[in-house]
């Protein structure tokens, strides 16, 4: 009998560990060649890790909910077949496992501050991975997992480490002293600190409590951060589009039989976007700290939605390449295996500009939150027939036309209300001038 270990497959150039969410398959259990053994979930997608061989599972070496890196065996299973043939897959026993040097580092600092720690700060919040003495130092000092998460981490995998909140906290306090000393020599008025401790909420016998499930802490977890970290504003504007709805209903069958894709308003609409953003690159950045990362690449995501009714970003990779046929099938391919629980990791990572259409749910316009480390998203309307001023050479009229409102949020600590208005009367001009005449 050969041993043959499973390794966390490789799920993306930016993906480097995931967490095991289920085992589908017991100690004892028979498993086939390319049969599903657990289930694991990464910054977003969830997705299943198969076996490449036949054989029994007898060991599991995490349990549910542990945090597993990329290349790391998470099970053994026994092969049939000469153990003295598989030399690279035979694992050592139980008692000869080697712990990883970050296992035994954990270990130390857990034993370090055992004695001193009643209790740590609940950081379960954040999906970052902090170590036991890096928390205890946050709640000592009063550090928030806002705080925490925006700390540039030297560690492996950008981990903050001990030096790491040591030397925040050092400037926090520095600048802090600097206030003080540049503020005026009357006494100060008392400042009320707000409590951030959740309100009790009062549940009756006929209440139902559902407790979040692990998308939605992150959604959650990602919405706080977002209105936290960047500074909102919204730009609204009209735009008709009574051309793009003629012309869609006149090509959509057609264009469905020669493609074998549908035609909806989406991908439409991506290429005014994606058209905007080349006529104004400074939506097309992202902040680190007090540096501006101008982006090459024009990588739009679109909110979708989960089986489960949750929402994900999938990111049509660079969007400004693409043409109306091209832009169609990445809309669809994403929509469809986002509903069908399919995204791979990667589908998700790289966007730089993300659309999100609110009027799929009857909304008129929205003020979406910004999809960080992005600077803007933008929100489209439903579509109605209203009464609007016809502007001809013969004189004004009352005609019914199509229309729907755009909601642009923005980051107002680097992009300016100029721009950021500018930006999207851009897009509205794109879908106004759309060629009633032209060929998909």
């Amino acid at each position: 009998m050969a041993r043959f270990e499973l390794k966390l497959p490789k799920m993306g150039e930016s993906v480097a560990e995931a967490t095991i969410t289920n085992w589908l398959k017991e100690v004892g259990d028979k498993i086939e060649a390319d049969e599903a053994v657990l289930e694991i979930a990464t910054d977003k997608v969830d997705s299943e890790v198969p076996s490449e061989v036949s054989g029994i599972l007898i060991e599991q070496l995490f349990g549910k909910e542990d945090l597993v890196q990329v290349g790391q065996t998470i099970a053994i299973i026994e092969t049939e077949g000469d153990s003295s043939e598989s030399n690279s897959s035979e694992v050592k026993s139980v008692d000869e496992v080697v712990v990883p040097v970050e296992a035994v580092e954990i270990e130390k600092e857990i034993e370090a501050v055992k004695d001193t720690v009643s209790f740590l700060q609940d950081f379960s919040g954040s999906d970052k991975f902090f170590s036991p003495l890096v928390k205890n130092i946050a709640k000592e000092e009063g550090v928030s997992v806002t705080e925490l998460e925006s700390i540039s981490g030297s560690g492996k995998d950008g981990r903050v480490t001990k030096d790491d909140i040591l030397k925040y906290i050092e400037n926090r306090k520095a600048v802090g002293n600097e206030a003080k000393a540049e503020a005026s020599p009357k006494q100060a008025e008392p400042v009320v600190q707000k409590s951030t401790q959740a309100v009790p909420v009062s549940v009756n016998g006929e209440d139902e409590i559902v407790e979040m499930d692990r998308m939605r802490k992150l959604i959650s977890g990602y919405m706080v951060a977002s209105v936290q970290t960047s500074a909102h504003v919204q730009s609204f504007i009209e735009v008709d589009v009574t051309n793009i709805v003629k012309w869609r209903d006149k090509v959509k069958a057609a264009f469905e039989k020669r493609e074998g894709e549908k035609l909806t308003f989406t991908p439409i609409f991506m290429e005014a976007v994606a058209k905007a953003i080349k006529d104004f690159p400074g939506i097309n950045i992202s902040v680190e700290g007090d540096y501006i990362i101008k982006r090459k690449n024009i990588n739009l995501g679109m909110a979708a939605a989960l089986p489960n009714g949750n929402l994900i970003v999938p990111v049509i990779k660079n969007a400004d390449q693409l043409n109306l046929v091209g832009m169609a099938k990445a809309v669809n391919d994403l929509g469809n295996r986002a509903k069908a629980g399919k995204l791979k990791p990667d589908d998700t990572q790289g966007g730089t500009y993300t659309v999100t259409n609110v009027g799929t749910f009857g909304s008129v316009f929205g003020t979406p939150i910004i999809n960080q480390p992005q600077v803007g998203i933008l929100a489209l309307g439903a579509i109605r027939k209203v009464p609007a001023v016809i502007e001809t050479p013969e004189g004004d009229f009352i005609g019914i036309r199509q229309k729907m409102f755009l909601s642009h949020s923005y980051d107002h600590r680097v992009v300016d209300g100029a721009l950021g208005g500018s930006f999207v009367k851009r897009v509205a001009e794109y879908l106004e001038a759309f060629d009633a005449d032209r060929d998909f």
